[in-house]
């Protein structure tokens, strides 16, 4: 994996609209490692039902490059730019990669939709040791909530990333 020094990881890149399918294949033939997550969904015509593949996240291909790549990654037409978290490019773990990948092999038709956390919101956390739970949110941080947890006559308030709860009343 490394490269002159350099580990490849990957990296979200933003594509022009409806130029997913084209970016990875400009990628591809320039040697890239990329990955662009196809949803099969079907579709209806006036005569028939077919399975098509379109791109799971809209305007998005994932690359995997090193910091000497990135450059050349700018270049390709109909790439805008690198998705970027707290001024850096946002760097993608593998593990999400293969959890997108495993999940797209075993299922069709599946639907991303943004997970929106609001102050007042009434959640369940569904992992680690307050799995379970409900709480109230109080505060929406950029990757964290401040859920109101009342349970045994005190209140405990708790800092849990944001994937590790789930809505439950608005």
């Amino acid at each position: 994996m490394p490269i002159n020094g350099n580990t490849r990881k990957w990296y979200a890149v933003y594509t022009k609209p409806r130029w997913e399918k084209k970016v990875h294949a400009l990628l591809v033939e320039k040697g890239m490692e990329c990955y662009c997550p196809l949803n099969k969904v079907h579709r209806k015509w006036s005569d028939r039902i077919k399975i098509v593949e379109e791109p799971l996240f809209k305007s998005y291909v994932f690359v995997r490059v090193s910091e000497e790549e990135k450059t050349p990654v700018r270049t390709v037409n109909g790439v805008v730019n690198f998705v970027y978290w707290q001024g850096k490019p946002a760097i993608i773990k593998d593990k999400e990669i293969l959890v997108i990948r495993k999940f797209l092999n075993e299922y069709e038709d599946v639907e991303v939709r943004q997970l929106d956390i609001a102050p007042d919101d009434t959640v369940v956390v569904n992992q680690g040791v307050l799995m379970g739970k409900k709480g109230t949110v109080k505060r929406v941080l950029r990757k964290k909530v401040e859920v109101l947890i009342e349970s045994i006559g005190f209140t405990l308030t708790a800092y849990i990333d944001k994937t590790k709860v789930a809505v439950i009343e608005k």
